[in-house]
């Protein structure tokens, strides 16, 4: 696509590039989004009568497969942001969103739980009336973002009327939430400060309810489950553009000393590079698809978005082990590039929806079944 703002996106990029070493110890890339916000990106996709780019979807996949290619991290946190973002932009308050659009408030979803495990359409977190107030009580599992979020859109069940689901947005300040104590050091994506979050009696205004009562499950569908299968897809992409990349060049430029050949002499190592731009190649092709099918309103839509995580996150798996296979030993070493995105691929397949449930959705929706049965799907 063509990207108004590509040079400052490159520009941001080197230095997210830079930061990522630091960030990948479990650093937030807080240096990254001050320069993100300068720029304007993270009021990217925010309305422009409040001060935000106006753009949509595609221009935020853009962003963030660039940034994923420099940091997967940082990549990660904005892709959250964004996806709340464009809830918010619905729903929310005129004051948050004019604080997005100036890039001085950073967003998150908080939707996966304890209780529900992957199948985050169903919390079993809860929003009980209190005059003109609600209490929240949930044990949220990961919230990207959780210590530097400014607010969350969080899931609950309905407070009163029927449904799946209702949205909050909830400022990370409410009085009754805390964030695990102990940082964020998982195999993968450990600069996004993904931490636990309880809500012990939380008190809320009613009037932070996103949308209506037991209305949450429709939100999540039409709106957070395309931008965050998108956005993924995006991260996934990303990773995969940076392990071709460091591949070829070591590939390239590693001789064998006796020989005075290079491992891209190989014709094996060779197969192997072919087979992850390929794979790499395709991915992007199928989100280019999945954007298309969106803005067009293509019929084929839902399966697209369905499909699009789930082809990237095992994709990216994938190339990321055909870059260790190439590199040999050399790829155990941080400096050669390819360690570091193999860690943070492996995010895209367990984060829900999960590759495993996307499937079972893309066999239903194939097989002309109801993806979830009963009311829901009404």
């Amino acid at each position: 696509m063509s990207f108004v703002y590509e040079p400052v996106i490159e520009q941001i990029a080197a230095s997210v590039a830079a930061h990522a070493a630091e960030v990948d110890r479990g650093a937030f890339p807080t240096e990254s989004l001050r320069a993100l916000r300068e720029a304007g990106l993270l009021g990217l996709v925010s309305a422009v009568d409040v001060g935000g780019k106006g753009l949509g979807l595609p221009a935020a996949a853009h962003v963030v497969e660039r940034l994923a290619r420099a940091c997967g991290s940082t990549a990660m946190v904005v892709c959250m942001h964004y996806c709340a973002t464009a809830v918010i932009e619905q729903l929310g308050p005129v004051d948050v969103r004019r604080e997005i659009a100036a890039g001085r408030h950073l967003t998150t979803l908080a939707f996966s739980e304890l209780g529900s495990r992957s199948q985050f359409w169903a919390p079993v977190s809860t929003a009980t009336p209190d005059g003109e107030h609600v209490r929240l009580t949930a044990r949220k599992s990961w919230v990207t973002s959780a210590r530097h979020a400014d607010s969350y859109v969080w899931s609950s069940q309905p407070a009163a009327a029927p449904g799946a689901s209702t949205l909050w947005l909830v400022p990370r300040a409410t009085a009754g939430l805390h964030v695990a104590d102990a940082p964020f050091d998982g195999l993968g994506l450990r600069g996004n400060d993904s931490s636990p979050i309880t809500a012990e009696d939380a008190r809320l205004p009613a009037s932070a309810r996103l949308g209506a009562d037991g209305g949450g499950f429709e939100i999540m569908m039409n709106v957070v489950l395309p931008w965050f299968d998108v956005l993924t897809a995006a991260v996934s992409a990303g990773l995969m553009e940076a392990a071709v990349q460091s591949t070829a060049a070591h590939a390239a430029g590693t001789r064998f000393a006796h020989a005075g050949s290079t491992i891209a002499d190989l014709p094996t190592a060779r197969a192997y590079v072919a087979r992850m731009r390929i794979a790499t190649d395709q991915v992007k092709t199928l989100l280019a698809d999945t954007l298309a099918a969106i803005t067009e309103g293509r019929p084929d839509t839902v399966l697209r978005v369905l499909e699009v995580k789930a082809a990237a996150g095992e994709a990216a798996t994938q190339v990321t082990d055909l870059a260790m296979r190439v590199c040999g030993g050399a790829a155990y070493r941080k400096e050669v590039g390819v360690e570091r995105v193999f860690r943070d691929a492996r995010a895209a397949t367990v984060m829900a929806p999960t590759t495993d449930v996307l499937y079972d959705f893309i066999g239903k929706a194939v097989c002309g079944l109801p993806l979830f049965g009963g009311a829901r799907d009404e």
